[in-house]
């Protein structure tokens, strides 16, 4: 059996600039639409575009279909606290790929504390229903137009979102399943 490399020979170069000469496609990207576009983090060799959250339906859709782009594939959707003092605290990352042009995109919306609403990206992807539900059970982003935005891997009856930085680590009282 092959084995990968060895740990010595991976570097990570961290001294990588946080801002390149975009690829081409984000160049083209921020050419037909550069109200979309609010930031472009390039590291480690990954692309994430940061878009307003009142355009993360136009721009899923654009890109889905886009020509240049063909983004058909949603990997993942992933949420994440920043931390009480941070703001905005949340995050919600949608992770592209073209099976036809092997591209790789990192979608990023930011959300206050207090609205922690964004639309629902089901009605373009339909693996967005889990990855939306299981964003919504732990962090409690609320997926506007979600066909059945409900926990998914806890009790219905659970209290609070559990990988909130403030959640407590031993619960907020003792749970039983009974």
């Amino acid at each position: 059996m092959e084995s990968g490399p060895e740990k010595s020979e991976i570097s990570v170069d961290s001294t990588q600039p946080k801002e390149q000469t975009p690829s081409p496609l984000v160049a083209a990207f921020q050419r037909e639409h550069p109200d979309w576009v609010k930031e472009i983090i390039y590291a480690l060799g990954e692309t994430t575009v940061v878009v307003p959250r009142e355009h993360i339906l136009e721009v899923c859709s654009f890109l889905k279909t886009w020509p240049e782009s063909r983004f058909d594939f949603l990997a993942d959707i992933c949420g994440a606290d920043r931390g009480v003092e941070e703001e905005p605290r949340f995050e919600v990352n949608y992770h592209l790929f073209s099976t036809t042009k092997y591209h790789r995109w990192r979608l990023k919306v930011v959300l206050n504390e207090e609205d922690t609403h964004v639309s629902s990206v089901t009605g373009i992807w339909r693996t967005a229903n889990w990855h939306e539900r299981e964003t919504y059970d732990l962090f409690g982003v609320i997926f506007d137009g979600h066909p059945d935005l409900r926990r998914i891997l806890l009790p219905e009856d659970w209290q609070g979102y559990s990988l909130r930085k403030d959640f407590p680590l031993r619960g907020y009282e003792p749970y039983s399943l009974k």
